[in-house]
């Protein structure tokens, strides 16, 4: 009885109660509890994407976020460790940053279709094909191709990049990877020329116009915000379109009595829980990735160490150099 008090008395339970059943939380709070004691003990924070389920996200993360803000906090951390509740890509983000940390991944299993759409060896190939252009990798690729372009973007920073790395080759034209649809919808933005590689995010490929059209049709005073990784039919049936931080602080500026998000469907949990007088509609698909993280191998990773992120020192520093750019961009 005590426990179930006390894991129904934690603050953060206060925010979760419409989304995580009483049973629920008391069982996952010994995990909860657990990782908050390991990450004192190890001198550890967690990194959490904003598509983290919500006992991660509100119950053990030190810094959530997009791809861009989650770059940025692991290079200021003084933490010796970092959990990063997140994809590889992220993982490996976070390593070549701080390359003189441990950093953690709780499934090195955490994949993404984009990072797996293309190679350190296509990207070689591209530069070939059309030498002078500069090369821009989404920062949902691996180390290796991103040791091989000139900048890292993100779907917060693609357009700026895009304008900054094309007046800075004195050219017109770019060359960006490996999402075709973030391509398509941010030269929507742009006069820059955009050269397009063919992948997509295996979440956001799925949504269609016919999707929104539903949704508008059973709610008609729904906003609907989607993510720039969706189709081009998807973003223009949209109300707004931005990164995950975008449509977050669009909620909280805006404060939408009804809302679709059309990305990943943890993030409406996690937004809710903070906007609680906005209801929201979920014609969401699953990460099946991102879900891969749990509280479980959180808590073991800490207890372990373990899984680690290794990169080779020449390749992570060669990486660097493109993900700091971005960085450095304003």
């Amino acid at each position: 009885m005590t426990i179930m008090m006390d894991a129904l008395a934690d603050p953060v339970y206060a925010k979760l109660a419409q989304h995580v059943p009483p049973g629920e939380w008391v069982l996952m709070h010994e995990d909860i509890s657990a990782i908050r004691a390991l990450k004192r003990e190890r001198d550890a924070i967690i990194l959490a994407h904003n598509y983290q389920t919500p006992e991660i996200y509100h119950g053990v993360a030190d810094i959530v976020g997009d791809s861009l803000a989650l770059a940025r906090e692991a290079m200021m951390t003084s933490a010796a460790v970092i959990v990063v509740a997140g994809v590889h890509f992220m993982a490996e983000t976070a390593k070549i940053l701080n390359p003189t940390k441990t950093v953690l991944i709780p499934d090195s299993r955490a994949g993404c279709s984009l990072a797996e759409s293309i190679t350190a060896a296509d990207v070689r190939k591209l530069r070939e094909q059309h030498p002078g252009i500069p090369l821009i990798a989404y920062v949902n690729t691996s180390a290796a191709v991103k040791a091989e372009v000139d900048y890292c973007c993100t779907s917060a920073n693609a357009r700026k990049v895009v304008e900054h790395a094309a007046a800075r080759a004195g050219t017109d034209t770019v060359i960006m990877l490996p999402d075709r649809f973030l391509a398509a919808n941010t030269a929507r933005e742009t006069k820059v020329k955009i050269i397009a590689w063919d992948g997509a995010c295996e979440v956001h490929e799925r949504f269609t116009a016919h999707d929104i059209a539903q949704v508008r049709a059973q709610f008609p005073d729904v906003t609907v915000l989607a993510h720039p990784e969706c189709p081009e039919e998807v973003v223009n049936a949209s109300d707004f379109a931005g990164s995950t931080a975008a449509l977050a602080d669009y909620v909280a500026r805006y404060r939408p009595a009804r809302v679709a998000l059309i990305t990943e469907c943890s993030m409406a949990d996690n937004i809710a829980a903070a906007n609680p007088a906005t209801q929201f509609v979920k014609p969401c698909n699953l990460c099946p990735h991102m879900k891969r993280i749990t509280l479980g191998n959180i808590r073991h990773a800490l207890e372990t160490m373990s899984e680690q992120v290794v990169i080779d020192p020449a390749l992570a520093a060669r990486a660097r150099v493109s993900v700091e750019r971005m960085l450095d961009i304003p």
